[in-house]
């Protein structure tokens, strides 16, 4: 049975590797669409971006629809210090062959979910989740034809963008909040399980060596120089982390939490409090995932990354 799911992203070095990993497995999922975001890098970049590793996969059938340019309240806070001016520095890519798909990503999302099949719709967000948020708001007839929403966002401990927040949850903490509250099944991928998503030197040097190109390109992003100061010396997958979830979830441990989002202006801003031990006494909103078997993903990762062009 084939999990009917669309991706939200904001390429991004690591959303290119959570893309490439859906694409090599659509013998078990069913891509319905990459809807953009902006995020990483502004939403024109980020679909450029999508349409790049679309076109690096050789999967044109899969359309990509622009979205949401700004955050729903705040400001637009970018990360080229992190990804390069392009998003993708590394991964040497040319730019698209084409153009998106007509129509806004939120449009997309809500005619996908309105058409999804009596089991429903996987939401992949790997950015922020602004594009979801106005999804739901504008038609709350879709909630019940999501099956679930796999999130990359948010941290249990330290943040990567703030000492307390994680970037995604930082650059639209409104929408974190609605999607965080929306009454649908969550999992919940923070930093606390992302940061542990590191390949071997052994793994990246395999990765390198695949011989096709699209092993040229995740090599290349993953042996960049990475600047200091973000949790971790290596490059953490972090998105892949969603797609890889889907396909197996033995290779993740968690537990049902009651999940927060701070939406203040101050220094908390984007912090999502996580009741690790149920200490509020609140009905759980989201299965938050604490642990990864990092060499076995990056094991599966290859295999399915030495299928594509």
């Amino acid at each position: 049975m084939h999990e009917a799911i669309v991706i939200d992203t904001d390429p991004g070095q690591d959303d290119a590797v959570a893309l490439l990993l859906a694409f090599a497995s659509r013998d078990v999922l069913d891509l319905k669409a990459i809807t953009t975001v902006a995020g990483n890098v502004p939403v024109a970049q980020t679909t450029a971006n999508a349409l790049r590793i679309r076109d690096l996969a050789h999967a044109d059938s899969i359309p990509v629809h622009r979205g949401a340019d700004a955050p729903l309240v705040v400001a637009l806070e970018t990360a080229e210090f992190v990804c390069g001016p392009d998003g993708l520095d590394g991964a040497g890519l040319p730019a698209p062959a084409g153009e998106a798909a007509p129509g806004h990503a939120v449009e997309a999302i809500i005619a996908i979910c309105r058409a999804a099949p009596d089991d429903g719709i996987t939401l992949c967000p790997l950015g922020p989740l602004t594009n979801l948020a106005l999804a739901f708001r504008l038609a709350p007839d879709i909630l019940p034809k999501v099956r679930r929403i796999v999130v990359m966002g948010g941290a249990i401990g330290l943040g990567n963008i703030t000492p307390a927040a994680e970037f995604n949850t930082y650059v639209d903490p409104h929408a974190a909040a609605v999607v965080f509250g929306c009454g649908r099944p969550i999992v919940m991928f923070g930093l606390g399980a992302t940061l542990q998503a590191i390949a071997s030197h052994a793994q990246i040097a395999r990765i390198g060596a695949l011989g096709n190109v699209t092993g040229k390109a995740v090599h290349g992003m993953l042996t960049r120089p990475r600047p200091g100061g973000l949790g971790s010396d290596g490059h953490p997958m972090h998105d892949p982390c969603i797609i890889a979830f889907l396909l197996w979830p033995e290779l993740f441990e968690g537990r049902d939490c009651f999940v927060t989002v701070e939406t203040g202006e101050g220094l908390l801003r984007g912090r999502t409090t996580i009741d690790w031990n149920g200490r509020l006494k609140r009905e759980p909103n989201a299965h938050v995932i604490a642990s990864v078997k990092a060499p076995e993903l990056f094991e599966r990762l290859i295999e399915r990354l030495a299928t594509l062009p």
